[in-house]
């Protein structure tokens, strides 16, 4: 009772301070909400509009009623500590009685939850722009909603509220997505690798090192007759395409060329947890997509681990998908499938994940090339125990698995895991 009314007066706070930095400083808003690619698309935008303009996004997965609030005014997260909050509320102060210089644009991504949670953030932080990147039969977190259809109307929210003199960007390729435009009077475009789009991405291709180990993605963008080739490093997966494209037409819409556009795009840094290429002991590669799973995400990750080259083999380290409510079973299943399909090895994490054994083993693979696990730390033992050089292993799971924990077993360069890994902060560590 005690750390719920703490943490109510904590939002209420934060709140307040909040709607009042924006009514002073008036800096515009762009909010980003989907199921999947928020903070990839994020931080792209953030990445594009930050060589023409004064930006700030939200800093890790910042997309709850405090994280929202925590980034329009520029401060950390005080988890449970009163005198970190109290110190924060003090620099809130300090924004609103002096002048301070404060950001042009404020990227916010927008999760939801539970029911209400975008609902409450757009009653007073209503966005000049917003992109909504993509759902799936099964969205994540549907376990506290009624079903999808309550889901994706709570994430429509961000176009409901948008300024008549918006823009509404919506993904060509996902129905859920691009029926938002029939939520919004505002202007609208849309992305994919569908023509129809706006700006179409194409002819994606893996690239590889001296090594033969994967090194990143590329493709072609065409925007309004212009066409330009993006190059990003260090990840694979469509996904990570379709995180730039979004950015690519803010920064059109807003002054930013296109071949201004992928130049930034080049040279930027993924978040961690995404698709992300780390070198592996034994000169392996992972596929570090730890961040959280879904079953569209993970069905996109197995997509990329399918499409790579590699002389070794395919391992496949997949934890469980939670809030998935009645549909955990199949989806589970499925994935396996999918899994036993794209991998030569599958290792499964957590007791949802034995339907992906089970998936894995009706796809066709071996009993003796499919293992289970309760805690990601036997699974990183074990996977460190059979890597070998030139195996690719990808990694994911929900975040309660703590399927990074694989990741730090088996990279070659633990020390870099602060840098490299998602929930490295202390907080994360206690847990």
């Amino acid at each position: 009772m005690t750390k719920r009314i703490f943490k109510r007066a904590v939002v209420l706070s934060l709140t307040f301070f909040a709607r009042e930095a924006l009514r002073k400083y008036k800096p515009r808003i762009i909010a980003v909400a989907g199921s999947v690619g928020k903070t990839s698309t994020q931080n792209a935008i953030h990445t594009v509009l930050r060589t023409v303009y004064s930006v700030r996004k939200s800093e890790k997965s910042f997309n709850t009623e405090i994280g929202v609030p925590l980034t329009i005014l520029g401060l950390p997260n005080a988890w449970g500590n009163p005198w970190r909050w109290f110190v924060n509320f003090l620099r809130a102060a300090d924004l609103l009685i002096f002048r301070a210089r404060y950001p042009r644009y404020l990227i916010l991504e927008m999760g939801a939850d539970v029911p209400g949670d975008i609902r409450h953030i757009v009653s007073w932080a209503k966005p000049d722009i917003a992109v909504i990147t993509r759902f799936g039969e099964v969205p994540v977190h549907v376990e506290f909603f009624k079903g999808r259809e309550e889901l994706i109307a709570e994430d429509g929210l961000v176009a409901e509220c948008l300024r008549r003199d918006g823009l509404l960007l919506v993904n060509e390729d996902d129905p859920d997505s691009l029926a938002m435009r029939g939520k919004t009077k505002a202007k609208s475009k849309s992305f994919g690798f569908t023509r129809a789009a706006d700006i179409v991405a194409s002819h994606v291709q893996i690239s590889y090192g001296e090594d033969g180990a994967p090194a990143g993605i590329s493709c072609k963008v065409d925007l309004g007759g212009t066409n330009a080739p993006l190059r990003l490093p260090g990840v694979i997966g469509k996904a990570q395409v379709y995180a730039t494209l979004p950015a690519l037409l803010i920064g059109d819409h807003l002054g930013v060329n296109l071949v201004s556009g992928v130049e930034a795009l080049s040279a930027h840094v993924p978040p961690p947890g995404r698709l992300k290429l780390i070198e592996g002991v034994k000169r392996s590669t992972i596929v570090d997509d730890t961040y959280n799973a879904s079953p569209v995400a993970a069905e996109a990750a197995l997509e990329a681990l399918k499409e790579v080259k590699t002389k070794g083999k395919k391992i496949a380290v997949l934890g469980d998908m939670l809030e998935l409510g009645r549909s955990s079973e199949d989806e589970h299943l499925r994935i396996g499938k999918l899994a036993g399909a794209a991998a030569d090895v599958v290792v499964a994490v957590g007791i949802r994940a034995r339907g992906i054994a089970r998936g894995a083993l009706t796809a066709g693979l071996t009993e003796k090339n499919i293992f289970q696990f309760e805690s990601s730390k036997e699974a990183g033992k074990f996977v460190e125990g059979i890597l070998a050089e030139g195996d690719i292993a990808l990694v994911k799971g929900s975040q309660s698995m703590r399927m990074e924990r694989v990741v730090e077993e088996i990279m070659r360069h633990p020390e870099e895991k602060e840098r490299l890994l998602v929930r490295q902060d202390e907080e994360w560590q206690k847990r």
